[in-house]
């Protein structure tokens, strides 16, 4: 641990704190749906869909960002991330159309995501970190974001109950803002030294080589898959729960144990990614994901099984994203590692988006959720499936530099 804060200590402090207010005030998007949805007489689907499409920019938008950090730095673009972030709360605050919903929470926070989360301060970390380190480093880093997710949470409803709806988006707006200041705690990290696993590419030549490759797309097709989960999960499981005849509060809870196992559960991903072959414990997780969703939706519902479903979930929640980013470092070296990892980000937030939409146009036509928890089962033995085939082995250019 001594020699990862030498490396990159600044740079993993400041990743952590930016990750745990930016995640975290995103965690807590789906306790607005209820009120907003209420107040405006919109269905689940409006609501729904500005969400899934803050996914899907997000997503879109992500390997430009990446682009953009790799070659101006990672200070600015969380910058310019949180000052768009900031901007989509305030307007979200005072969206009474479902058209400034998606302009808000949609494109705005969209935008704002991609420069202050998990892709560009990843990338950031890895490219700091020692190789025998990296997969640990960027576990602490995933670990704070969801952390950040155990406390918001329950503060995102504090401030629904006290202020309202509205009131509470501007305070989120105010939490956010403290990124700017946070983004100085990353201008002096240094890169390691180029070593031969990073060999200077530019960034068409290193997207071009990543999609001629069978194992880029696999990690890719698989955290779609991860993405389409979380969001369902993580917009649509309270209004479940009420449905179901449990009080509003459990939701909250559930969320919360999911943000607060998802701690331990990255953490742990990421140091077992650097003693195991990272695909290999991918494709135990989605495994797990897959035995842990059918309980929970098939066994008689409780309060305690729900709270049990968000321990279990939340173990397996982000766990994913060291992992996934970790190999895609193997592969392809750390020099354009935001970028490629915005790359692959892009597939999750294209589940996120399926499953954000999908859970609401679901529920406004047929009453029930069923169906999509049916199909977050059968994606999960898809994403196992799909990651089975993925080696964890340095491209070629790669290999020839160290072989030279």
């Amino acid at each position: 641990m001594n020699s990862l804060w030498r490396h990159c200590g600044w740079m993993l402090l400041g990743s952590s704190l930016i990750l745990a207010l930016s995640l975290g005030v995103r965690h807590g998007f789906g306790l607005f749906l209820p009120p907003m949805s209420s107040e405006f007489g919109w269905g689940r689907e409006v609501f729904a869909f500005a969400i899934a499409l803050q996914n899907l920019i997000w997503g879109l938008v992500q390997p430009f960002t990446g682009a953009f950090a790799d070659r101006f730095g990672v200070a600015r673009t969380v910058v310019i991330g949180a000052l768009l972030y900031v901007a989509g709360l305030l307007l979200m605050a005072f969206s009474g159309t479902p058209g400034l919903l998606s302009l808000s929470a949609g494109l705005l926070i969209g935008i704002g995501l991609s420069g202050t989360s998990f892709s560009v301060l990843l990338g950031a970390v890895g490219q700091a970190a020692p190789v025998e380190r990296r997969s640990m480093a960027m576990g602490l880093a995933a670990a704070a974001g969801s952390f950040g997710q155990f406390i918001m949470l329950p503060a995102s409803l504090g401030l629904i109950s006290t202020l309202g709806w509205s009131a509470a988006l501007l305070v989120l707006a105010a939490l956010i803002a403290l990124l700017v200041p946070l983004a100085l705690l990353l201008r002096g990290a240094q890169r390691p030294a180029p070593a031969a696993d990073e060999v200077v590419q530019g960034a068409g030549a290193a997207l071009h080589e990543a999609l001629a490759q069978r194992d880029f797309w696999l990690l890719g097709l698989g955290f779609f898959v991860c993405g389409f989960q979380v969001v369902f999960i993580g917009v649509h499981l309270p209004a479940y729960l009420v449905d179901r005849q449990l009080a509003a509060g459990v939701g909250t809870t559930v969320l919360a144990l999911v943000g607060l196992f998802n701690v331990f559960g990255t953490y742990l991903s990421g140091w077992l990614g650097g003693c195991y072959p990272k695909p290999r414990l991918l494709v135990g997780l989605y495994l797990i994901r897959a035995v842990v969703i059918a309980a929970f939706f098939y066994a008689p519902l409780s309060e305690w099984s729900a709270y049990a479903f968000g321990m279990a979930m939340g173990f397996l929640w982000l766990s994913t994203v060291p992992l996934t980013n970790g190999t895609v470092a193997t592969l392809f070296g750390v020099r354009n590692l935001s970028m490629l990892g915005g790359v692959v980000f892009l597939f999750h937030q294209l589940g996120s988006f399926v499953g954000g939409w999908l859970g609401g146009w679901m529920f406004d036509r047929t009453g029930s959720y069923d169906l999509v928890w049916q199909i977050a089962i059968l994606l999960s033995l898809l994403a196992a499936l799909l990651n089975a085939p993925v080696r964890e082995q340095p491209v070629v250019r790669l290999q020839a530099a160290v072989r030279g």
